[in-house]
């Protein structure tokens, strides 16, 4: 039960996301551009690797990329197919490994 609370609100709260990307003024700090090119520019300038994406119903698509030095960044694509990096940070862990091996 908690599993699906918690699902819920991050589903809505990723709409939200991708909903105020589409009404974002240009002086705002998000990064956008096409998919691709995004893409290519996290691989080049900070090696990181997408590790995940989830489907936000029918509004975006979240992907998460990873470096090795623990570097990511959230890239969100919307319906319209515009992607925007929405967040970065250092110090990202795997928890999925962790859980895995049982640590």
């Amino acid at each position: 039960m908690a599993h699906k609370f918690s699902f819920r609100w991050i589903s809505i709260a990723a709409i939200g996301t991708a909903l105020a990307l589409s009404t974002l003024s240009a002086q705002a700090q998000f990064v956008c551009g096409g998919h691709s090119d995004l893409v290519a520019g996290l691989a080049q300038a900070f090696q990181q690797k997408q590790i995940g994406y989830g489907v936000v119903g029918e509004a975006a698509i979240v992907e998460i990329y990873v470096a090795a030095n623990g570097t990511w960044s959230m890239l969100v694509t919307d319906v319209k197919g515009r992607s925007c990096i929405f967040a970065t940070g250092d110090g990202w862990e795997n928890t999925a490994i962790a859980t895995a091996q049982g640590i």
